[in-house]
């Protein structure tokens, strides 16, 4: 009597359209979700470049700056404070930190999504935006800015930032925790840059959901080398 052997069994490839729970894999989600936010951002873009003055949504944005009048002091004032210094240049220290401590462990794969992200989110996607669409800042903003309100630099910072961290530094069984905390994170950074005059709420909302979608859909983009890297870390572990 002979045996055959059984094939082994293989990894599921990173982009398979559902798990074995029949959800949606991760890699599908973070794409699908990517091109959704890509989507909104892009509308409102859109809305925005055909009447910089007065979009069709500008009703809402001035009511929005009303509610965040004066006065600009205490703990409020020390939170937006912090939070601009934070999406400055001067914050650059945060990534670079990051991306250090990716050298230092020997993870290049995921040093390099996290430059390629930051780098080319922070000085692409932002400026290009920030040039093509020219929009002029709400009146007499509380901090220092460049030219063009749209979209929020910080606010995509924010949303690059912590998708990028949730990817490479937080353990899966707690990202949900994470993502909660992340989302809290960049709506304190979106009131901040309204309450300090710095953007229209438009502004923030699109600039959040631009920096989410480049770091979701380069993530999806990444996904065959992270995972191979987190493969030979595990076999150096054993």
């Amino acid at each position: 009597m002979t045996h055959t052997n059984s094939p082994a069994p293989t990894r599921p490839a990173a982009d398979t359209t559902t798990s074995g729970s029949g959800r949606l894999a991760p890699a599908r989600v973070r794409l699908l979700t990517g091109l959704a936010f890509a989507v909104g951002a892009g509308l409102i873009a859109l809305a925005v470049s055909l009447d910089t003055a007065h979009p069709v949504f500008q009703g809402w944005d001035n009511r929005w700056l009303a509610w965040m009048g004066g006065p600009h002091t205490g703990f409020p004032h020390a939170v937006a404070m912090a939070l601009n210094w934070f999406g400055a240049p001067t914050g650059v220290v945060v990534p670079l930190a990051l991306a250090l401590l990716l050298a230092a462990l020997r993870r290049w794969w995921s040093l390099l999504f996290f430059a390629t992200a930051y780098l080319g989110g922070s000085v692409v996607v932002v400026q290009v935006l920030k040039n093509t669409v020219d929009r002029q800042r709400p009146a007499h903003p509380l901090v220092t800015v460049d030219h063009g309100s749209f979209p929020s630099g910080h606010a995509f910072g924010a949303a690059l930032l912590v998708v990028l961290v949730g990817a490479l530094f937080v353990p899966v069984a707690r990202r949900g925790w994470w993502w909660l905390f992340s989302g809290l994170f960049v709506l304190t950074m979106m009131w901040s840059r309204t309450w300090l005059h710095a953007h229209w709420l438009s502004d923030t909302v699109a600039g959040a959901l631009a920096g989410a979608a480049t770091a979701l859909l380069l993530w999806r983009a990444f996904t065959p080398l992270l995972s191979r890297e987190a493969d030979r870390r595990q076999l150096r572990r054993r």
